[in-house]
């Protein structure tokens, strides 16, 4: 048994000069328990971040001077408990806050707004024609407000198919316990364009737009696709796309 070594204590043990994974891990909690309250700057705007790595290194001194110990087994004993503590609260406390993010994630991935927006998004034309299929949705990322009866959702997610990827933006409105969507856009990667999944149109003409050219015998045109509409009167084929202009010919 190792003999009283209180009456010195400004001499530090060199077997006790080590690491101290207590003060590290608890930093201030660690040093008002040894009566350290040098750890109180842990408190301080900008010193809070570098006060755990002095605790760390210092700590084990600092805790011998300014505490009463049996011997060195007890002190070694002591801040063992300190160090075993100090893991326990830090895990504890990475599983909740990593349990309360994969909750929020989990409930978007699961909600109404969510899933009518990869509906839709599914469903598209478009958003088939320029992602390519099959295609894939990632994780949202967003708000949601609900009661009862009412709620708004901001979402966006990833969405990723054979031929380009992209990110869709979605906005949803629930009323009288029914959802509905206001907003549902793509932002293609690398080009910029983004569509309009909702209304069928695309903020950015230029991209494919080839697939806007029609030819004839007669001629060709090219327009925007703004809510193109085919008809078939009695005089010929008939294309519209407002508000840019209306192209008629004759198939004869």
């Amino acid at each position: 048994m190792d003999p009283p070594v209180r009456n010195e204590p400004s001499i530090v043990p060199r077997e006790i000069n080590r690491w101290n994974w207590g003060a590290f891990l608890l930093n201030w909690i660690w040093g008002v328990g040894n009566n350290t309250f040098i750890a109180l700057l842990t408190f301080v705007p900008l010193l809070g971040w570098i006060m755990p790595f002095v605790l760390g290194a210092k700590g084990s001194a600092w805790a011998w001077r300014n505490g009463r110990w049996d011997s060195i087994e007890h002190f070694k004993r002591v801040q063992r408990l300190w160090a075993i503590w100090g893991l326990i609260i830090w895990i504890v406390m990475i599983g909740l806050v990593g349990g309360l993010f994969g909750g929020v994630f989990y409930l978007l991935g699961h909600s109404e707004a969510y899933t009518l927006a990869v509906s839709r998004l599914q469903a598209s034309p478009e958003a088939a024609s320029i992602l390519g299929t099959p295609f894939s949705t990632g994780t949202p990322f967003g708000s949601i407000n609900v009661t009862p009866t009412s709620g708004r959702a901001t979402l966006s997610f990833s969405a990723t198919g054979t031929k380009a990827a992209g990110t869709v933006f979605v906005d949803a409105l629930k009323k009288d316990g029914i959802w509905s969507l206001v907003k549902l856009s793509l932002k293609v990667e690398g080009s910029g364009a983004v569509i309009d999944l909702l209304m069928g149109t695309r903020a950015d003409d230029e991209y494919l737009s080839g697939r806007a050219a029609r030819t004839t015998r007669q001629g060709a045109f090219h327009a925007p696709l703004h809510a193109v509409r085919l008809m078939w009167p009695d005089d010929g084929w008939s294309f519209s796309a407002p508000p840019v202009r209306i192209v008629s010919f004759r198939v004869p």
